[in-house]
């Protein structure tokens, strides 16, 4: 998994990210108004300098996605609402055509809720030898219950094996991992606190909307 910690931000000889982020200067000082947190106290919670966080605020600098991560937590919100981003009214419920695969680091997931909520659901195909070498640390907790084949779950220094039916509920801050344990690989359904919007591709690496494995 990839470091999650906060980290300063680029340097001033190096490219602004205003192409790859939505501004989200004007949401960080609401946000730090709102909850009547001072610049420097936000700055030491996040690991950030007082000076760097006031160009987030004015739009000088964009953050990262672990940043971003870091500020939300401490606000008490959402990666979405910090980036400003306002979801569609959805039905409650979705119907398996409207479910469309998604392929994220050798895994293939379709959407088994509405985007942007706090809670993510999907259902998950996990292949043989995707992805079993890495080890995830990060905020949130998880949830998958097993629904063909058999999965190979590392809970810190505790490994499982989970067959069909069997499921799991741990706090993702636990280093693990996840493998499929059988040649034919493993689906199940998986329900996370913090896929959501761009931080997805922390948690299961750089998608491609369509694709199938």
């Amino acid at each position: 998994m990839d470091d999650m910690s906060p980290v300063e931000g680029t340097s001033p000889s190096e490219p602004e990210a205003a192409d790859e982020l939505p501004a989200v200067a004007p949401q960080l000082r609401a946000l730090r108004r709102r909850a009547s947190l001072t610049l420097e106290s936000v700055a030491r919670t996040a690991g950030l300098s007082p000076a760097h966080l006031s160009r987030l605020e004015t739009g000088q600098r964009q953050p990262s996605l672990p940043m971003l991560l870091a500020l939300a937590r401490i606000y008490g919100t959402t990666v979405s609402e910090l980036l400003g981003e306002t979801v569609a009214e959805r039905d409650a419920v979705v119907r398996a055509g409207d479910m469309e695969p998604t392929q994220a680091g050798g895994w293939t997931y379709w959407q088994a809720g509405a985007a942007g909520r706090g809670m993510q659901s999907l259902r998950v195909h996990v292949p043989y030898g995707a992805q079993g070498d890495i080890v995830r640390v990060h905020p949130g907790e998880e949830w998958l219950y097993v629904l063909e084949g058999r999965l190979r779950l590392r809970l810190g220094d505790t490994a499982h094996v989970l067959e069909p039916g069997d499921s799991a509920h741990f706090d993702s801050l636990t280093p693990h991992r996840i493998a499929a344990a059988d040649r034919d690989g493993a689906e199940l359904l998986f329900v996370h606190t913090l896929l959501q919007s761009p931080t997805a591709t922390l948690c299961l690496g750089p998608t491609t909307p369509g694709e199938t494995s």
